[in-house]
C-alpha cells in the first residue's frame, strides 16, 4: 500500500495460516501495565472459501478496538477519575473511609497513573491476581521491610519481606469500588465500556463465623467481670448481638429496664481525622431488642454504680449520658477500636483466639441452636433482607438446628405400629417341614415308611406343590428323609443305629 510520499505504508496486524488451514489474525495492542509483557488481540477464522475476506474484516475490527483504547474520549487517569468520583458519590462516612484506604494502599500505586481508556478486563484480572499473591506488590523481589523511612538503625522490627496475599473478600471489595467508579465514567462519556463489568473477581469466600463455645464463653465472662462495668458490656454484647459501634453509642435513655427493652438507634465511628462521631445504624433503622431478667439485673447494677460515681462527683444524672464510658461521669462513649483492643487482650490472657465480633456470632448461633426462627434472629442482629444474610452466614448452625427439629418432630409422632416378629419357622415350607418332623419324632412315620406324595402333602397342609417340594428338600438336607429319583421319599434310619 503506497502512502502520499511514495513510500510503502506498513500494514498493521498480521494474518497467518495455521497447519489446519484456518487463518489467525494477530494485532499488537501494547504492553500490559501489570505484567510488562507485550499484549496481542487474536482471532481465528475457520478455513473456507471466504476465510481471507473474513480475516481481513477481523483485522480491521481488532485494529479499531486498539485505536479506541489508545484514543479515548478523555486523557484522564484512573487517579483523576477516582478523585472526581469520590467528590460526587453519595457514600456513608465509614464506607468512604474504607474505600479511600483501599484505593490509596492497593489501587493508586499500581494503576493510578494509567489512562482510564487503557484499562481493560485483562489488566484488572492481572491486577487482582497479583494482589492475591502479595498485598505489598513486591513483584517477587526480595527486600528488607523497614519499620521507618529514611536513615535509621535497624531493629528486630526491620525484617525481610514475606509475601502475604490479600484476602478474596478484600479483592472483591476493590473490584466493586472500581466498578462503581468506572460505571460513572461511562455515564460521563469518559469511556464507552466499563471494563470492570467484563473482569471476573475472585469467588466470594464461604462465611465462617467462629463463635466461642459455651465453655469459652463462660471463661470470657468470668475474666471480663474483674471489671464489672467491662463485664456488663461483654455480657450485653453476648445477649443482644449488638455491634461494637452500637454499644459505644448506647445511652441510658435507650434503655427501658421496666419493660425489658433495649433500643439501638445510633452507632459510633471514627472519622478520617480520628475523631469520635455518631451516625445511623448500619441498616439505617432503629431496632428494639428484648432483654431477659438476668440482663436487666446486670444493667440495674451498672446504673447503680453510675449513680454512685455521680454522687461522689457531686454531679447530676443525665439520660443522655452513655451506658458504657471510660469517663467517671459517663459523659463520653468508648471508641470502637478501644473495645476491640481490650477484648483482644482479654482473649490472649485466657488463651483463646477470638475477637469482639465473635460475641455477635455467639448470640446468633445460640439463638438458632435454641430453635428461634431465622426472622427473629435477623431482627435482633439488625440484618437486612428479611433474614437472607442470617441464612447465608449461619447456614451450618441452621443445618444443626434442622436436625434437632427433626428429632423434636419424631418425639411428638404417634407410636409406630409394631410389625409381628417372624419366628425361625414362619415360612409355609418351614411350617410343613416342622409338622412332618413332629410325626417322625412321634413314630407316626417310622424308618423306611414312605412319605405321602407331594400333591397329597400340599393338599393336607394347604400349601402349593412347590412349597411341599421345599419342605421335603429341607428334611432331606437334615438327614431325616431319603429321596431316590423315580420313587417316593422315605423316612431315613436314625443316625445312631
Amino acid at each position: 500500500m503506497a502512502a502520499s510520499n511514495g513510500r510503502t505504508k506498513r500494514q498493521r496486524g498480521e494474518i497467518e495460516t495455521l497447519p489446519s488451514g484456518s487463518l489467525r489474525v494477530k494485532v499488537y495492542a501494547g504492553v500490559d501495565p501489570i505484567s510488562g509483557k507485550r499484549h496481542y488481540l487474536t482471532e481465528v477464522i475457520p478455513a473456507g472459501r471466504t476465510a481471507a475476506k473474513e480475516a481481513e474484516k477481523a483485522r480491521t475490527r481488532l485494529l479499531a478496538q486498539v485505536d479506541e483504547r489508545r484514543n479515548p474520549r478523555t486523557r484522564a487517569t484512573l487517579d483523576q477519575l477516582l478523585d472526581r468520583w469520590l467528590e460526587v458519590a453519595d457514600i456513608e462516612a465509614t464506607t468512604r473511609m474504607g474505600y479511600v484506604n483501599k484505593l490509596n494502599k492497593h489501587v493508586r500505586p499500581v494503576l493510578g497513573k494509567l489512562p482510564v481508556g487503557r484499562l481493560d478486563a485483562e489488566t484488572l484480572e492481572s491486577f487482582y491476581a497479583s494482589l492475591r499473591r502479595c498485598r505489598d506488590w513486591c513483584g517477587g523481589r526480595a527486600y528488607v521491610k523497614h519499620r521507618v523511612e529514611g536513615e535509621h538503625t535497624c531493629t528486630a522490627k526491620c525484617r525481610p519481606h514475606a509475601c502475604k496475599p490479600l484476602s478474596a473478600s478484600s479483592v472483591r471489595q476493590i473490584h466493586w469500588i472500581l466498578s462503581g467508579a468506572l460505571s460513572r465514567a461511562v455515564r460521563w462519556r469518559w469511556i464507552a465500556v466499563n471494563p470492570a463489568g467484563q473482569a471476573e473477581p475472585p469467588a466470594p469466600p464461604h462465611p465462617d463465623p467462629q463463635p466461642p463455645n459455651p465453655a469459652d464463653a463462660a471463661r470470657i465472662i468470668n475474666e471480663a467481670w474483674r471489671d464489672p462495668d467491662w463485664g456488663a458490656l461483654v455480657w450485653l454484647a453476648m445477649t443482644t448481638g449488638a455491634r461494637r459501634g452500637e454499644l459505644c453509642a448506647l445511652r441510658w435513655q435507650h434503655l427501658d429496664l421496666v419493660a425489658g427493652v433495649l433500643t439501638l438507634r445510633r452507632t459510633a465511628y471514627l472519622d478520617e481525622h480520628g475523631e469520635l462521631r455518631e451516625k445511623d445504624t448500619k441498616t439505617h433503622q432503629q431496632r428494639r431488642v428484648a432483654i431477659d431478667p438476668e440482663t436487666i439485673e446486670v444493667l440495674r447494677k451498672l446504673h447503680s454504680r453510675y449513680l454512685d460515681r455521680l454522687a461522689q462527683l457531686d454531679a447530676n444524672a443525665d439520660v443522655a449520658d452513655y451506658v458504657f464510658s471510660p469517663e467517671p461521669d459517663n459523659s463520653r462513649g468508648y471508641r470502637p477500636d478501644t473495645i476491640t483492643q481490650r477484648y483482644g487482650r482479654l482473649a490472649i490472657r485466657i488463651g483463646i483466639e477470638s475477637h469482639i465480633h465473635a460475641l455477635r456470632h455467639y448470640s446468633a448461633t445460640e439463638l438458632i441452636n435454641a430453635g428461634v426462627d431465622v426472622r427473629t434472629v435477623a431482627g435482633r442482629l439488625g440484618h437486612g433482607g428479611g433474614g437472607t444474610t442470617t441464612l447465608r452466614v449461619y447456614a451450618a448452625w441452621l443445618s444443626e438446628s434442622d436436625q434437632r427439629a427433626a428429632g423434636t418432630l419424631a418425639a411428638r409422632m404417634p407410636p409406630r405400629p409394631v410389625t409381628p416378629t417372624r419366628t425361625a419357622e414362619s415360612s409355609p415350607y418351614q411350617l410343613t417341614a416342622a409338622k412332618l418332623r413332629e410325626e417322625i419324632a412321634a413314630g407316626t412315620l417310622g424308618p423306611g415308611d414312605q412319605l405321602p406324595a407331594v400333591a397329597e402333602l400340599a393338599a393336607t397342609h394347604g400349601v402349593s406343590v412347590g412349597t411341599a417340594h421345599r419342605a421335603v428338600a429341607l428334611l432331606t438336607a437334615e438327614g431325616l428323609v431319603n429321596v431316590v429319583r423315580g420313587r417316593r421319599a422315605t423316612v431315613a434310619q436314625p443316625r445312631n443305629e
